[in-house]
């Protein structure tokens, strides 16, 4: 038996990278997986057949977490193909480094619509799904966050606040499981 048998998590921005290794390890551990993508759909459907090749379950999911239309698709497709959900991976994002005379309102908020609403509104859709058992969410930040650099003003501020929503959310959501 695997450490994740009968578990079902959810990957968001899985279709190559960061996220693409993620779905693939937790898959090895026993986990079936949502590959979500926004625009890379072939590359999502590649990493869900590498998956399924090695025994493991996966369906790719095409959805921009920036959109709540999209996110509420992702959940439900989601229960419609598994019946739950045990792990929330919010990886997906966006960077766009610019100097400070560069930066525009539309730069601004395409980092922070995905990089930071997205992963809240994904957060409370899986908050959701999971119900009162809870299940495990994983905030993928960056040392940016923390030591911001140059020219990355408004990428290192949703990094920034990806650290703190992911402070405030586990003592938020420890609380109520504590309750539960």
């Amino acid at each position: 038996m695997k450490k994740l048998d009968g578990k079902v998590a959810v990957i968001t921005g899985a279709s190559k990278g960061i996220g693409a290794s993620i779905a693939e390890q937790l898959a090895g551990e026993g986990a079936s997986v949502v590959v979500n993508y926004a625009t890379s759909q072939s590359e999502a459907n590649a990493v869900a057949q590498r998956i399924v090749a090695k025994g493991g379950k996966s369906v790719a999911v095409g959805a921009d977490v920036s959109q709540t239309a999209d996110i509420e698709r992702l959940f439900e497709q989601t229960q419609d193909v598994y019946g739950k959900l045990d792990i929330l991976v919010n990886n997906a994002g966006v960077f766009q480094f610019a100097p400070l005379d560069a930066v525009t309102p539309e730069h601004i908020r395409r980092q922070f619509e995905l990089n930071v609403i997205g992963l809240l509104l994904t957060t409370q859709a899986a908050v959701r799904m999971m119900g009162p058992q809870g299940g495990s969410i994983i905030n993928i930040g960056s040392i940016v966050g923390s030591m911001p650099s140059a020219n990355a003003s408004a990428y290192s501020a949703t990094k920034a606040a990806v650290d703190a929503i992911t402070i405030s959310l586990s003592q938020e959501l420890a609380a109520r499981a504590g309750s539960v």
